[in-house]
């Protein structure tokens, strides 16, 4: 058996410069734990597979193409690869969410101009 545990997992060096944290690294599947400080956003970018995330802790704002929803913990919300997608923390804690991509992609994701 295999574990990992969130706290133990290196920050990974992103293009979005936040805490996001490597659980799963495979040819079929990738799961990383990012964590947003009050303030703190991802960059709007541009993924070339298809996203699932998952809503540990606290309540952000994504940006799903034209939709934008405020999404509590207890949450997966789904978008599709080649679409816009951004997280945002606007509230006053801390907001962790599991990012699942599949199949792990083979290029890097396309940064779009704020």
């Amino acid at each position: 058996m295999i574990t990992r545990s969130i706290e133990a997992a290196p920050v990974m060096e992103t293009i979005h410069g936040v805490d996001a944290r490597g659980l799963y690294n495979s040819p079929e599947l990738i799961v990383t734990v990012i964590t947003l400080q009050p303030g703190e956003r991802l960059k709007r970018h541009i993924t070339p597979v298809n996203v699932a995330f998952f809503v540990l802790e606290g309540i952000g704002v994504v940006e799903i193409g034209e939709e934008k929803a405020s999404i509590s913990a207890g949450t997966l919300v789904e978008s599709p690869r080649d679409v816009l997608h951004c997280w945002y923390n606007e509230s006053d804690q801390q907001l962790r969410f599991m990012v699942i991509k599949a199949p792990r992609p083979k290029t890097k994701a396309i940064i779009v101009n704020d």
